[in-house]
């Protein structure tokens, strides 16, 4: 068997990694919860014709095969391919079981996706991303735009990460505004201003003229609309200090507002009104989300999303909903590129119970068993080595605390500080700090 080798783009962490994603985790289901999002899993794969129809390209959808010998595979309607995010499987989701919801319908969903796309630090081909959403029955208030980020800011700020920044904008003011100055292909405008970052002015400029038929003043006048940014309403005034006027434009402007002074009165500095944010995806109407974590705005969003209202829709039936995203592998694999996170130790076990003697085994066994009862991580020693190195081991592990049974009385020992004390399997606890690992900035001494 040749030697393996990993394949790019689909991370494994190590298992102290893997303890710090469950901590992340574990966090934001809790905050989820807290704002009455009920918890989901929808099915990996979703029809080919399904995954493409809201502004994909098929080069980042991975197919798939019913069996390996099946050399021809499946065509036409019968293709699947793995879901590349999880708003189009909850909106698929949504219309087959919408008879069984009570809406608004509030739910979260934490699972794996896969986007086939050039891996690089901080992205992935296979990663975890943790949505929620928000959807009614023919329309949805707007208010549920202003709380997605009042959810991602408390969601974030549980976590031992560098502080973030949530740039919104609402696509009614850059479609109004295009209609506005006379610009009839929205679409592919906000496509070409999605660009910004990626290829500066003059090559938004050509992708105007190229895609959307701009002239050279109105590829002027997008431009001015994106260059607009501000803390607070005052991006209002700076809107309207452009000359365009538009009623879908002004509905924009009265969301956006609502958004921004929504997240200041909860948590002042959250939400920044960005006119550059478009996002690129077709299916968004309304406001729109991306979010930096400060230190590493190099790398783009680590969370994004934005409202729809005709994503899930068949016919006359329409379920329009708004929800955001956190890109957990992307945030975790920047932050442990950087070296940026630590565990206090790498396994979960508090106390190993030691073993005197293997025909005194049991003895160790139910020692354990009395501590596991109590909530207290417990492994008994792989051997009945000499104490010295069965104390060596748990030191290897990163275990606190060696628990020695004795026939006069059981003691057990911290072996970071050497004191050791009697104990009895039934009573003793550890300290709150060492019962689990804990998670912290690395450097904080966790």
């Amino acid at each position: 068997m040749s030697k393996p080798t990993p394949i790019s783009g689909f991370p494994e962490w190590t298992p102290a990694q893997r303890m710090i994603e469950q901590f992340v985790l574990d966090r934001i289901r809790a905050t989820f919860e807290l704002y009455g999002f009920a918890p989901l899993e929808t099915r990996s794969v979703e029809p080919l014709d399904q995954l493409l129809r809201k502004g994909e390209t098929s080069k980042e959808v991975y197919l798939l095969r019913r069996l390996q010998a099946d050399t021809d595979g499946p065509a036409g309607d019968d293709a699947l391919g793995l879901h590349f995010d999880l708003t189009v499987p909850f909106a698929r989701y949504v219309l087959e079981n919408a008879g069984k919801l009570q809406f608004p319908f509030r739910r979260y969903q934490i699972q794996k996706v896969w986007r086939g796309e050039r891996p690089q630090e901080g992205r992935y081909r296979e990663f975890l991303q943790a949505d929620i959403d928000i959807v009614d029955r023919d329309t949805l208030p707007a208010h549920y735009e202003a709380e997605m980020p009042l959810v991602i800011g408390d969601a974030l700020r549980s976590l031992p990460i560098p502080p973030v920044r949530i740039q919104v904008n609402n696509r009614k003011i850059c479609e109004g505004f295009y209609r506005g100055i006379g610009l009839t292909d929205a679409e592919a405008a906000l496509r070409a201003v999605d660009k910004l970052d990626k290829i500066g002015p003059a090559g938004v400029t050509e992708l105007l003229a190229s895609t959307a038929g701009a002239s050279e003043a109105q590829a002027k006048a997008v431009l001015a609309l994106a260059e607009i940014s501000a803390p607070d309403a005052s991006f209002a005034d700076a809107v309207r200090g452009l000359g365009v006027s538009d009623p879908l434009l002004d509905e924009g402007v009265a969301e956006l507002t609502a958004v921004v002074e929504t997240a200041a009165a909860h948590a002042p500095g959250l939400c920044v009104a960005d006119l550059r944010i478009a996002r690129g995806l077709d299916y968004y109407t309304g406001t729109v989300y991306e979010t930096q974590m400060i230190g590493y705005e190099r790398f783009g969003s680590i969370c994004s999303g934005g409202r729809y209202d005709n994503l899930a829709s068949s016919g006359n039936v329409r379920f329009p909903g708004v929800g955001i995203s956190i890109g957990v592998t992307r945030l975790l694999g920047l932050l442990f590129g950087a070296e940026a996170l630590s565990v206090s130790r790498s396994v979960p076990t508090c106390v190993l119970v030691a073993v005197t003697a293997e025909e005194d085994r049991a003895a160790s066994d139910a020692v354990a068993a009395a501590l596991r009862s109590r909530g207290v991580p417990t492994e008994v020693s792989p051997s009945a080595a000499k104490f010295g190195k069965q104390i060596r081991y748990a030191e290897r592990r990163g275990i606190p605390y060696v628990w020695f049974p004795g026939a006069d009385g059981d003691e057990v020992k911290d072996i970071r500080s050497g004191e050791q004390v009697a104990a009895a399997a039934g009573e003793w606890t550890p300290p709150r700090a060492d019962l689990k690992p804990l998670v912290g900035p690395a450097g904080t001494g966790v």
